[in-house]
């Protein structure tokens, strides 16, 4: 394992050079989302920088509220490189989302839709220096021959394990392969406005609620752990999201209006961009 790479006088960790990679792959993601779609007004840089910002404090204040104890005792661990938590982040950025929409005069699904690809990318990504550095995320131990010992990892084991991290980084990449092909302009019928969006709520959701039975974070609650008990809530709305669509879908008189394709985003702008004063 390589938990640091040291270049020159440089120390750096891995996990922190793939979390940043991973905004960087979502932000050409995004700009290829953007493309497809037709939607000129929105810029790539803004919503990444906003995204990146708002995820890395909402996942610390996660953290603190799962352990508040901890953190009230050393208030200053907030301030570490390590601890930054997944559903803290997806928190935060879907709070920088509403004012982003807001912002851009775009509804709000469609800029959800836009970014679900890169964020279940984005996911894999950070999951590929949590294998690197070793640092506790890996699973229960196994007899299984792909078993895997980290010897000299953040937080080493000796004993074979389940890779968890390369479960989810092989989930994730299939996930955003599904998302990517969903939200295809040329798919037929288009994927209505927020169909993509709540495609990735669900199967994130269940992924995570999945992989977390061969892992080792504590049980909270009905034999499940917190992050389970967030992918329940998560795979949840994006069932309700789903029938929302569906329902709407079966009025009299809605068409291909609610699609999430470039045709809808790029009528929604233009349709708001008249209506300023």
């Amino acid at each position: 394992m390589y938990p640091f790479i040291n270049v020159g006088s440089l120390h750096l960790g891995t996990y922190g050079i793939c979390f940043v990679t991973g905004f960087f792959l979502g932000y050409f993601i995004l700009g290829a989302e953007l493309r497809r779609r037709q939607i000129t007004r929105v810029r790539s840089v803004e919503i990444v920088f906003a995204l990146a910002l708002c995820a890395l404090v909402s996942s610390k204040l996660y953290l603190a509220l799962e352990s508040p104890a901890l953190y009230l005792l050393h208030p200053l661990r907030l301030l570490n490189r390590i601890g930054f938590t997944y559903y803290g982040g997806l928190a935060g950025a879907v709070v920088a989302l509403i004012f982003l929409a807001r912002r851009y005069r775009l509804p709000f699904l469609t800029l959800c839709d836009t970014l679900s690809v890169a964020c279940a990318l984005g996911y894999g990504i950070g999951r590929v220096g949590c294998f690197l550095a070793g640092d506790g995320d890996y699973g229960i131990a196994t007899s299984l021959p792909w078993g895997m010992t980290f010897p000299h990892g953040l937080i080493p084991t000796t004993v074979p394990v389940h890779p968890a991290p390369l479960y989810e980084i092989g989930t994730s990449a299939a996930i955003a392969l599904g998302l990517w092909r969903l939200g295809s302009p040329a798919r037929r019928p288009p994927a209505r406005r927020g169909e993509v969006f709540a495609h990735f709520l669900l199967w994130t959701g269940v992924a995570r609620i999945l992989v977390e039975f061969i892992k080792r974070n504590p049980v909270v609650a009905f034999g499940l752990v917190s992050a389970q008990l967030v992918g329940l809530v998560s795979a949840a709305i994006g069932l309700g999201l789903l029938y929302e669509i569906a329902r709407r879908a079966k009025r009299p008189g809605v068409t291909g209006g609610g699609s999430s394709g470039p045709r809808s985003a790029l009528t929604s702008v233009h349709a708001t961009s008249r209506n300023r004063p």
